[in-house]
């Protein structure tokens, strides 16, 4: 019998708008199609946080070899997504209070950190993009309904460009690497409460004219405050 979270991760696969399990997308191994989709479970919040993960049934399920599979697994206990429980093997991470409020502190004190950095380094033509990566959150149609904020992420995350244009690879290493899809997951499925996706928009625009003005020190101070407030909303959320 399969485990629920097994049994999601089948559904998910099974119906999503890929090729199938014996044949990556180009320029993809087995093992990195495997990872996308359980990756994208796991943040948007389909498998549920503590989750058991069971490396039988999903090898069992896709006919495939227990070696890409558990190469996936191992890369998304990299990312924070999975650990591992002693004699009970992979779950999905589940965040105490206190670990919730951990990782705000350090994206609050690390990203307050890349604004300042990309407000003395990002020059006027990567502002204008990241301008238009804003226009594009605007138009996103769960935005316009007020029911989160758009989600993308890499070049289309507001936050990602930010930490990438202070041209700091260890702070890059950090926030868009190790802690990147843990981050996401917590600010995807916190993100929709009332008034907070226009409030973050705002927020996002006041931040991005700071650093167009290069005011290293505003534009710090401002995201600060944003990540401050987010912080908050999850934590009345979990009260």
């Amino acid at each position: 019998m399969q485990s629920p979270a097994s049994a999601q991760i089948v559904d998910i696969m099974q119906n999503a708008p890929t090729q199938p399990m014996g044949a990556a997308a180009a320029g993809q191994t087995l093992s990195d199609h495997v990872l996308r989709l359980i990756q994208s479970a796991i943040v948007n919040g389909d498998i549920a946080p503590g989750s058991k993960i069971s490396e039988p049934e999903l090898a069992r399920a896709y006919g495939i070899s227990r070696g890409p599979l558990r190469e996936a697994l191992h890369r998304l206990e990299g990312q924070k997504l999975l650990v591992r429980v002693p004699h009970a093997g992979a779950r999905v991470v589940s965040l105490s209070r206190q670990e919730l409020s951990e990782l705000y502190q350090i994206r609050e004190s690390l990203e307050g950190m890349a604004c300042n950095l990309a407000a003395q380094r990002m020059r006027p033509d990567q502002v204008e993009e990241l301008r238009g990566v804003l226009r594009e959150h605007e138009r996103d149609a769960a935005f316009q309904a007020g029911r989160g904020y758009y989600q993308q992420e890499g070049d289309y995350d507001f936050h990602y460009r930010i930490v990438q244009g202070s041209g700091n690879r260890m702070l890059f290493r950090l926030l868009c690497d190790e802690l990147y899809q843990l981050a996401r997951m917590y600010r995807i499925q916190y993100s929709a409460t009332a008034d907070r996706p226009a409030r973050a928009f705002a927020e996002h625009h006041r931040i991005l004219d700071a650093i167009a003005d290069g005011d290293g020190e505003l534009s710090e101070i401002l995201m600060r405050r944003h990540i401050r407030a987010s912080r908050l909303n999850i934590e009345r959320q979990i009260a």
